[in-house]
């Protein structure tokens, strides 16, 4: 499995640039109105849990550049992480769920909380493939990787865009 693990090495380095450098621009994003920030609980919520799923890409991709990792510590690694990011990601839906929409023409509260979930899931898949030794971890990490931050981006952007309503 290393051998196909280090078949990965570009694409992680790839990720792991990415996801620092939006990790970063969203946190300096929110920091440009952190008082308007601070005071939407769904918006801190959901940066959080944001900014925390791209620390999972970048850590999962930087820990993909161990030299002779093995596919079951790499899968184990890849679950960990995953639920350290449920659980800010749950923290964010049960808050997002709780507090009404401000308006009416506002998206599905479920729709909101639930987006988070998908990287999450991806991630959880790619880890107990690899736990079993099945190669298709790798593009199903690949897969939760680009889902993370395209996840991210979309709730960063909506979340930082809703505070300056």
């Amino acid at each position: 499995m290393t051998a196909e693990l280090a078949a990965w090495s570009d694409f992680n380095v790839a990720i792991v640039g990415a996801a620092a450098a939006l990790a970063g621009l969203v946190i300096v994003a929110a920091s440009v109105n952190i008082r308007e920030v601070i005071q939407a609980t769904t918006v801190t919520a959901r940066l959080g849990a944001g900014i925390v799923a791209l620390v999972v890409a970048l850590s999962v991709g930087a820990i993909g550049l161990i030299p002779d990792l093995d596919a079951v510590g790499y899968g184990v690694i890849i679950l960990v992480l995953t639920l350290i990011a449920a659980v800010f990601q749950g923290h964010a839906a049960r808050v997002i769920v709780r507090t009404p929409p401000p308006g009416d023409d506002a998206p599905p509260t479920v729709t909101k909380a639930v987006i988070g979930f998908v990287p999450i899931a991806a991630y959880a898949l790619a880890g107990c493939a690899l736990l079993i030794g099945h190669p298709a971890g790798l593009y199903a990490a690949a897969g939760a990787a680009l889902l993370t931050i395209a996840s991210a981006l979309l709730v960063s952007w909506i979340a930082l865009v809703e505070v300056l309503r």
